[in-house]
Formats: structure tokens, sequence, C-alpha cells
């Protein structure tokens, strides 16, 4: 669901670019008020392998593919502030490394794929599952919320190419929309098989506290087997991965509408490798980009939330326990 440059008026793609960067700023502060010391590798682990999974497209028609989106899955693990920094992150390593989207449409990605997908998501996560939720419910009700953000996230990028003028309304949003419902079921899916297996392996990271999860034992279990995870997702499933057009791209064929070719990432990275020289099997190449990427989301969104915290609480946790206590 990238949208490149070139579907969208300057007009819209600024608008939209403007509402991203007011809710990434709300996120942020928000982010930046969790006093939790675990949620750095969280946020590290959720982004890697929410970059490789995504990189992994599986059919859901004659000719057309779909991959997750992750937006549902990052609230879940999350909360609704970090989701959308990870998912944030996500767009914007695909844009300036790989050209994945377009630079002036990063904006409108963001809030399809972050804003819209994250709240979405997260309300419909919040409300199916209840107060005092079982564990099947509360995977019943991550897979109806991955489904109904995938959904909504489509319509948003529907109305998009509306405004811009690129498609009818009567055309493009029924178009959008079935083929993102079946890419929904897939999401619903993925979604509910790695929520199943969080609770039965890491249940702490669903709690809603999750400093929980940031003792030393869980977080180093955590990082390992999140970051193992990634790379066989890209090591195992994106040399085999479905190489036909997303539902977007698609849809845009059918509707005749060209998108302009990303200038914006490396130039050896754009299309997760296909620009490396000498490169004799694209699946390979892929498989180390997105390595690559996996590594290099990590490290950011760690970094990322290192950086959110207030250096006040920084240099009480330097000083000890005593001193976190009586700074709180």
């Amino acid at each position: 669901m990238h949208i490149p440059d070139g579907f969208l008026s300057a007009r819209v793609a600024a608008g939209y670019g403007l509402l991203s960067l007011s809710g990434l700023a709300l996120a942020g502060y928000r982010v930046r008020m969790t006093r939790s010391r675990g949620h750095g590798a969280l946020l590290g682990v959720s982004a890697a392998f929410i970059f490789a999974a995504q990189m992994v497209n599986f059919p859901v028609a004659a000719g057309t593919s779909g991959h997750l989106v992750g937006s549902t899955l990052a609230a879940a693990l999350l909360g609704l502030p970090r989701a959308l920094v990870v998912m944030s992150s996500v767009l914007f390593v695909q844009c300036f490394v790989f050209g994945d989207g377009g630079v002036l449409a990063l904006g409108a990605n963001v809030f399809n794929m972050g804003l819209v997908g994250c709240v979405v998501g997260y309300c419909c996560l919040r409300l199916s599952s209840g107060p005092s939720p079982s564990q099947t419910r509360r995977v019943a009700s991550a897979a109806f919320a991955a489904f109904a953000a995938t959904v909504a996230s489509a319509a948003s990028c529907g109305e998009e190419l509306v405004l811009s003028g690129a498609a009818p309304f009567t055309v493009v949003l029924p178009a959008l929309l079935l083929v993102h419902a079946l890419i929904g079921v897939g999401e619903a899916v993925i979604t509910a098989v790695i929520v199943a297996s969080v609770l039965r392996f890491l249940p702490e990271l669903l709690d809603e506290d999750p400093s929980k999860a940031s003792g030393n034992g869980s977080l180093l279990t955590l990082v390992w087997s999140g970051l193992g995870l990634a790379m066989a997702v890209v090591v195992l499933l994106v040399p085999v991965a479905c190489t036909s057009p997303d539902g977007l791209f698609r849809v845009a064929q059918q509707l005749g509408l060209h998108g302009k070719p990303s200038q914006a990432g490396l130039a050896s990275l754009v299309g997760y490798g296909v620009g490396v020289p000498g490169a004799t099997s694209v699946a390979l190449t892929a498989t180390l980009c997105g390595a690559a990427g996996v590594l290099l989301l990590f490290g950011l969104c760690w970094l990322l939330a290192l950086g959110l915290v207030p250096r006040s609480q920084r240099a009480a946790r330097r000083r000890g326990p005593l001193a976190v206590e009586s700074s709180g």
C-alpha cells in the first residue's frame, strides 16, 4: 500500500504530510512520558520484524498480492503511541533507504499505514477484547482489528486518490476495498498467529504495563528471539515471496495510473537490491537487503527510544534504583 510519487496532487500530499507530522509529534510526546526501561528493545524488535514481514508478499487473487502491514500487531504489542513511532520508522527507512514509496507521498503513507492503521487497529482491539479477555478472545480480537485496520487504511488511500483527482470515488474506492478485504484476511491470520505465539511464550509483552517485560532475562530473550524471527523471515520467506503487484498497484494498473520511480533510496539498494552492480540473484540481493534493513531498524528504533527518554530519567537510572524511585 506504499503510494509512489505521481499518484497524489501536491496539495493532498502536503495536507496529509502535516496531519502525519502532527500525529508523530503527539506520539513522540507520549512515548517521552513513558518510564519503561525495556521499551527501546520492544520498539527495535517490533520495527525489525514488521520490516521483514512487509517484504513477504502473498498471493490473494489472480495476478495480485498483499503483505502484512503490521499496524495492529504493533499496537497490540506496544500500545498506540509506540506503534505509531515504529510504523513511521519503518516507512521512513523503506522510503529513504530502499526507495519504497514516494518522498512526496511519505506523509500520506504514514497517515494510512501509521495513523489510520494504528488508531483503528488499537481501538478495535480494545473494544472487542473487553476489560478481562480470555486468551482466545484476545487472539480473535487481534484478528478482527487487523482486518478492520487494513480495510480502513485502504479506504484512506482511496480518499487521497479521489481528492487528488486521480480517479472517481465510485471506481477507486470499491476496487481498493475489495482487494484489501482479501489482503485483510491474510493480515488477520498472520496477526492472530503472532499474538497467540506471544501469549504462549512471552505473555508479559501484552500486559498493560510494559515494564514487566523489561527484566534482564525477558529483555535478552525478547531481543534474540525477535531478531532471530525477523532474520528467519528474511532468509526463508523473502526468496519465495509472491512477485505479483500488490493491491494498490494492481488497482492503479486497472485505472491507468502511473507513478514516478523513487529517487530517494540509496542507489544500490533501491527496490531491495535490484540496483546492486553485478548481482546475479535477485533473491539473494533481496535477502541481504532485508537483513540489513532488519538490523538498521532495530538499532534506529532502540536509539530513538533512548533519545525520547527525558535526560533527568536517564541520569536517575545511572545513579541507581533509589534515585529512580525518588525521581518518580
